[in-house]
């Protein structure tokens, strides 16, 4: 569906200064294999843009460090295109004459459309892109055996697909590749008052490379993936997130040997999860999966400065609130109960 978007998107944008649309890349549950719903699944989707001819993106981390994680901004800058011997000569350079571009291509620049204060909107972004999938969406073939329903979303494009006997939602990030790595930054939220300009760094595509690399290296019945399935299903609303049940089965997944994962051994991996859990609870700290990491499969690209970086940890809202600590630890003992 996505591809069949971007294909569609990208020819009516050839000739235009918005962003190039990428090939889109599947994370999250629905692609890893663990699903907690069946009656409604989530399908998270990352559209990796680029920028168009004469411009270019420039990532800064974000400089208040009040906040959670690592963000960015992404400056766009106008690119020469002028021949190196004659710089300024070249009419439609778009660093030298953009007022002439502009009248020559009767074209806005990417500036002029989706940026505040010369950095890339997401809220701009968006509402571009949701445009566009409204526009367009008779041009596809879906069309015809689907009814779309576009749900509003300041950070992403939800589509709502539903044919009168199933239905299921797309959620449509977007995203800048850091480098020709598997980390991006995206547009998701880092809560209620996420800056329209602020980028947030994801790791939801090297996690999904985790899995389907841990895929091809366990037994055929494995069971790694209806653990976390279980685990995630009476984790819902509890004070730990899935998140940190995913991480301690990606963890468990690393260290224990795989023809320990098949299925005659699910109780034993089980157990093994929430004795992780309660360890880390206990310690009020759970090392990050991906960041810090060293030891990932080859396939798995980080840039330099993630591999070196020193794992964040997911337990650090425990760790200053005694009162969230406690209330996790009481959920986590509803867990084992149940």
């Amino acid at each position: 569906l996505i591809h069949n978007f971007t294909t569609v998107l990208g020819r009516a944008l050839r000739g235009t200064f918005y962003p190039v649309l990428q090939q889109a890349i599947g994370f999250g549950s629905a692609f890893e294999g663990w699903t907690i719903s069946e009656k409604e699944v989530v399908y998270h989707v990352l559209v990796p843009l680029t920028p168009p001819l004469g411009h270019i993106f420039q990532l800064e981390r974000d400089p208040d460090q009040q906040r959670s994680g690592r963000n960015f901004r992404v400056r766009v800058l106008l690119e020469c295109t002028c021949p190196r011997e004659h710089q300024g000569m070249n009419i439609l350079c778009f660093q030298h004459h953009p007022d002439v571009v502009r009248r020559r291509t009767r074209q806005p620049n990417l500036l002029d459309m989706l940026c505040t204060d010369s950095f890339l909107d997401v809220e701009k972004t968006v509402g571009w892109f949701c445009a566009l999938v409204r526009a367009s969406w008779r041009r596809l073939p879906q069309s015809r055996s689907w009814h779309l329903v576009l749900l509003p979303s300041k950070r992403s494009c939800n589509l709502k697909l539903a044919n009168g006997q199933e239905s299921f939602l797309v959620k449509v990030l977007f995203g800048v590749q850091r480098r020709t790595s598997d980390i991006f930054i995206s547009s998701r939220s880092r809560g209620a008052e996420t800056p329209s300009t602020m980028w947030p760094e994801t790791y939801a595509v090297a996690e999904t490379k985790f899995f389907r690399h841990m895929a091809r290296q366990v037994p055929q019945d494995s069971s790694h993936l209806k653990c976390l399935q279980l685990l995630a299903s009476v984790t819902v609303h509890k004070d730990f997130s899935i998140h940190s049940i995913k991480t301690i089965v990606m963890r468990l997944l690393h260290t224990v040997p795989v023809l320990q994962w098949q299925r005659r051994y699910f109780l034993l991996q089980l157990s093994d999860a929430l004795e992780q859990l309660r360890l880390a609870l206990e310690e009020k700290h759970l090392e990050h999966f991906i960041v810090g990491n060293q030891r990932l499969p080859e396939e798995i690209r980080l840039p330099p400065d993630i591999q070196r970086a020193k794992p964040s940890n997911l337990f650090h809202s425990l760790a200053q609130d005694p009162d969230a600590h406690s209330q996790a630890m009481k959920a986590y003992l509803d867990l084992r109960h149940r």
